[in-house]
């Protein structure tokens, strides 16, 4: 089993597969944070926070982007945090679960990290509502240099294109995935040659890599700085799809993607746009990334920067099903459709809801915003929260993990980092009333919804082990009263393995037969990926044909109840797929007048668990062998 904790090396070589891998994750890795050269450089001098075109200024703003990049991307997440994974899994997920290690989730240290954990992944769903509109209609923008009156076409020709995105994820991304990779480096190959364009217009520029510049431009612009900080952030928009797609291509891919590729064709990219400024050849900073390239070179830029924003999008979309998909295995999240998309790899998925519902807020911001300049005044707030919230979470996990020799120099490191995160934060927080408000209300809704529905599954668990009968309670009074026996495997699931189902009891009461191989059958999500097969059942014997059964998963792992029970080895258990049934619980919430959750919360949690998905679904059981009691269950 691999390590959990903060790693410190890393054996892959620089071979074929590696090179493959850092291709791949141009991609999916820095799809987002590649795109943001389209509208982060402008909105320093044009947005609504726009300060003067001026030498100090520019100069100031580019050292600021380029130790940003320095200190934020290549230090706190290439070098530091990507050393913290869980068994190779990387995002605020596996930070969370690397601290509940060894504490009691009901304990008040335990419930923060999860409130923690929660918050930060809200901010992540939220933030990728946003990434879609803002970057395609970027690219789309492009157009009206070549002809102003195409401004009219931008939002109908993206939302053709993000319909088109959304529409076909039914149908899986496997098949065209492969070619992202080398999309994107065309991509990032064209950015650095444009930058390298731009500075030949004026060399001057590449003073901005003394970082005096930076501290001068503070001294000199005091507020004004502080405010335009929220737009210099946009360059690190997606930073932590870095982290988040650990698991998926590993440290050394990602960070060669980083040094190699990606952080050289970035700040050519903004020192290009940085001495186009400062030559004269363009009046403000409008369609400043178009500007570099030729007027005949145009059509075919927005073509390429179309492709690119696309492949960010579905970047952001495919983490989200991601995302959605492991917080219903830890139980964060109400049961919902997933669909594999590929019998290959396991992290592709298609979630209907997810899809239809991100749709729908990317339509909504597109009609509504209507143009790239104005979600930049709205962007910047979740991604910005939840890059603090990582922040704070690794502190934790370096203080258990890392041998505390090293503590005191990493601890100085991630205190200026963390510094550098709240003035983000705090910049940011200005643009809620210009449309941030948005992104806080959706990723407001989603902490709601992931909270009530732990909360709610706590207390139903809480109120079913304290009205349990013990199985061995049971068995001992099944075999003094001798109820009537039906040949075949009956197969309760049950949240705990070690008591008696009610589904099991009411099938008791009311048909008064029990069969003559019972399973009480409990499904545990590991706070881990994957659990080794080794590791995945426990089996227990409590005599008169009544066995307790516990399946383990990792919260990457999709559950397959009859095919783990097919395959147990067990001599006592005689298991036939055709001869077992499963019996689910259907449970009918009826609400107390008093309980340890508010009523608007209860009321919340009984809609959410009402329109759940069917749970043999989830567990891949055929429906023809299931079997549905209805319960009524007082929260």
């Amino acid at each position: 089993m691999r390590s959990s904790g903060l790693t410190y090396s890393n054996s892959e070589g620089f071979g074929k597969k590696t090179i493959g891998l850092t291709i791949a994750a141009l991609g999916v890795v820095f799809g987002d944070i590649g795109t943001s050269p389209l509208y982060a450089m402008r909105e320093c001098f044009h947005g609504a926070y726009g300060i003067p075109v001026t030498q100090d200024n520019v100069l100031g703003i580019l050292s600021l982007i380029l130790w940003i990049f320095i200190v934020i991307i290549s230090i706190k997440y290439m070098f530091l945090i990507l050393r913290a994974d869980l068994q190779g899994e990387g995002g605020i997920f596996a930070l969370t679960l690397l601290l509940l290690k060894d504490i009691s989730a009901p304990s008040r240290k335990g419930a923060f990290i999860i409130l923690v954990g929660l918050a930060g992944t809200a901010l992540m769903a939220g933030d990728a509502a946003i990434t879609p509109a803002i970057s395609v209609l970027s690219a789309i923008e492009g157009l009206t240099r070549i002809n102003p009156l195409m401004h009219r076409w931008i939002v109908p020709i993206t939302v053709i294109i993000l319909s088109t995105l959304f529409l076909s994820q039914k149908y899986g991304t496997g098949r065209i995935g492969i070619i992202f990779g080398p999309i994107m480096l065309v991509w990032f190959i064209t950015l650095g040659v444009l930058g390298i364009y731009g500075i030949t217009m004026f060399p001057f520029v590449l003073e901005a890599i003394n970082p005096l510049r930076a501290i001068r431009f503070f001294f000199y612009n005091k507020t004004t700085a502080f405010v335009v900080l929220g737009a210099v952030f946009l360059v690190i928009t997606g930073a932590e799809a870095m982290y988040a797609d650990l698991a998926h291509f590993g440290r050394k891919p990602i960070r060669y993607a980083w040094f190699y590729i990606t952080f050289p064709s970035l700040v050519l990219n903004y020192f290009g746009q940085g001495a186009l400024l400062l030559s004269g050849r363009v009046n403000g900073a409008e369609n400043l990334f178009f500007s570099l390239a030729p007027v005949q070179l145009t059509i075919p830029l927005v073509i390429l920067a179309a492709f690119a924003t696309i492949i960010a999008s579905q970047a952001v979309i495919t983490g989200a099903f991601s995302l959605i998909k492991q917080a219903v295995s830890l139980g964060f999240w109400p049961r919902v459709s997933i669909i594999h998309t590929s019998n290959m790899q396991i992290g592709q998925v298609y979630v209907p809801v997810v899809n239809y519902s991100l749709f729908f807020v990317v339509l909504i911001l597109v009609l509504g915003f209507k143009n790239s300049a104005n979600l930049a005044e709205a962007y910047g707030i979740a991604v910005s929260a939840t890059m603090l919230l990582t922040s704070l979470l690794f502190l934790g996990v370096m203080n258990r993990y890392w041998k505390k020799r090293k503590l005191s120099f990493i601890f100085v490191i991630m205190l200026f980092v963390i510094i550098i995160d709240i003035a983000f934060f705090i910049s940011n927080i200005v643009k809620i009333k210009s449309g941030g408000w948005v992104i806080v209300v959706i990723a407001s809704v989603i902490f709601l919804i992931m909270s009530t529905w732990k909360k709610g599954r706590d207390t139903l668990r809480k109120t079913a082990n304290e009205q349990s009968i013990d199985i061995p309670m049971f068995v001992k009074d099944i075999s003094v009263n001798k109820p009537a026996r039906v040949p075949g495997t009956a197969v309760f699931l049950s949240s705990n393995w070690h008591i008696v189902p009610r589904a099991l009891l009411h099938n008791i009461k009311h048909n008064r037969v029990l069969h003559e191989q019972t399973i009480i059958l409990s499904v545990k999500t590991e706070n881990i990926p994957f659990v080794e097969e080794k590791q995945r059942v426990e089996v227990v014997n409590y005599g008169e044909g009544l066995y307790a059964i516990l399946v383990k998963y990792g919260f990457r792992e999709n559950p397959d109840l009859p095919g783990i029970l097919a395959n147990i080895s067990n001599p006592e258990l005689k298991l036939a797929p055709h001869r077992t049934t499963f019996f689910l619980g259907k449970e009918t919430l009826v609400l107390k007048k008093q309980s340890s959750m508010s009523l608007w919360r209860r009321k919340l949690f009984a809609f959410l668990s009402h329109n759940t998905s069917n749970p043999a679904h989830f567990f891949n059981i055929p429906p023809n062998r299931v079997v549905e009691l209805g319960l009524q269950v007082e929260l």
